[in-house]
């Protein structure tokens, strides 16, 4: 007999730092900022203060439960062990069913932006080289993972503080004296143009950007030292994204009245046009592809660990549980891969017209996860006391926070359907419920 292999503890705390800044970073910032300050106007910072001053808090609940139990595959394990076995169920396949959508609105775009410098390549050819290329990556080691997340988030990072830094000296280099020289946040029709309600609105997909960081609790089960690696990547990660997020936010309204930002271009494409840049367009596209492909390499990774997960727990075929050599679930990432294959055709049958889609639903069932996590957390750390233990790594001012956080996803999920492109993904979430609750119904049958 063979002897069990086991995932390889090879990312570090730099690659944890940056698998979760590399899966929160993406299309939701570059692209999708024009449409959070079209809904809130400046006082979009705030919606993105809020934000991230929630995710924290989750995070911190999902780091306390890792640091404990470091798993692969963390949501579905502590979820059947904490909560229940159709938790369990639910959070896994819910999770990959998340990040599945997501890698194909990412492989979907990819081709976009190789159109924008080669006009005459098929977009299926773009799409496909990039899946062949970041399959046979995480197939190898999990440090190769992470080296090459780490170098893709480098490049997101490094763009947005350049925007942040030239953006301050074009701001300060102006001959109105400070405060005036900030004025368009408030000039315009106030922080607040649209009011509180806009402000609200902004953050259903505000929150959208923010989906990824929950990254650091997937790979628990391959962090070195998780006892330290895991409260430190949690800890500093969320300021860096307030940091981006409102740093390059404020900039921008700074710079341009928030009712013209991103009307003819990305508000980012503004910023090197207006430092006289002349390759600011093809920088842009540049870092833009640079986020598709981070986020659909993160996401190849995550959805092959929860595959794992899954099976590892019962709740998917024992196959997708095996390991190379290098201690990597190769069958797992083979699927997860292999079933982004449709995001081509899709695109080719309904060009223009899937993103938004993939998108609204990822934001729909991304929720469910985040839910998860703090119900989990409930039961986790009601255990805990009950046996009188305590954890390392202490969520803060449990369990306000958790109902808090409760509460906040309600809000969201109500205010997704006054938004007319969120609606369908808002009826779609009941039926992908459903759904999954017949799958488990067949598993505790045993018909599958």
């Amino acid at each position: 007999m063979q002897k069990q292999k086991e995932m390889r503890r090879g990312l570090q705390n730099r690659h944890l730092q940056m698998i979760a800044l590399g899966g929160a970073i993406g299309t939701g910032l570059f692209y999708g900022s024009a449409s959070t300050i079209k809904f809130a106007g400046p006082s979009v910072m705030l919606a993105y203060l809020t934000g991230g001053v929630v995710i924290f808090l989750i995070m911190r609940m999902l780091g306390e439960m890792a640091v404990e139990e470091p798993v692969s595959g963390s949501f579905s394990h502590y979820a059947a062990k904490y909560w229940g076995a159709f938790p369990g169920f639910l959070s896994g396949w819910n999770y990959w069913f998340n990040y599945v959508i997501v890698s194909m609105a990412e492989l979907s775009v990819i081709g976009i932006y190789m159109n924008y410098w080669l006009p005459d390549l098929p977009q299926w050819i773009s799409a496909l080289v990039t899946l062949v290329v970041i399959t046979a990556l995480n197939l190898a080691a999990v440090k190769a993972y992470g080296e090459m997340e780490f170098w893709l988030a480098i490049v997101k990072v490094a763009a947005i503080v350049s925007m942040i830094v030239l953006g301050l000296y074009l701001v300060f280099s102006r001959s109105e004296a400070f405060p005036l020289n900030f004025s368009n946040l408030w000039v315009h029709g106030g922080f607040f143009p649209n009011g509180v309600w806009g402000m609200l609105l902004s953050i259903t997909v505000v929150m959208f950007s923010f989906g990824g960081i929950e990254l650091i609790g997937i790979t628990a089960g391959e962090a070195a030292d998780p006892d330290r690696s895991i409260p430190r990547a949690i800890n500093q990660v969320i300021w860096r994204i307030l940091i981006f997020y409102v740093g390059a936010m404020a900039v921008l309204m700074a710079l341009w009245s928030w009712d013209e930002v991103g009307m003819e271009a990305s508000p980012f494409v503004q910023i090197f046009s207006n430092v006289g840049i002349p390759a600011a367009a093809h920088i842009l596209n540049f870092v833009v592809l640079t986020a598709a492909v981070s986020v659909y390499n993160s996401a190849i990774y995550s959805n092959s660990r929860m595959l794992y997960g899954l099976a590892a727990g019962g709740d998917a075929p024992k196959i997708l549980a095996s390991l190379s050599r290098q201690g990597v679930p190769v069958v797992g990432i083979l699927i997860s891969s292999g079933v982004t294959l449709l995001a081509v055709l899709l695109n080719y049958l309904f060009p223009g017209q899937v993103f938004m889609l993939f998108l609204s639903i990822a934001m729909a069932s991304v929720i469910i996860s985040w839910g998860t996590i703090v119900i989990t957390h409930l039961k986790f750390r009601r255990l805990y006391a009950r046996e009188g233990r305590r954890a390392k790594f202490r969520a803060p001012l449990f369990p306000l926070v958790n109902y808090i956080c409760l509460a906040f996803l309600v809000m969201m999920y109500a205010l997704m359907t006054q938004i007319p492109d969120m609606q369908f993904a808002v009826l779609v979430l009941p039926v992908w419920l459903f759904v999954l609750w017949l799958g488990y119904r067949r598993k505790k049958r045993g018909i599958s």
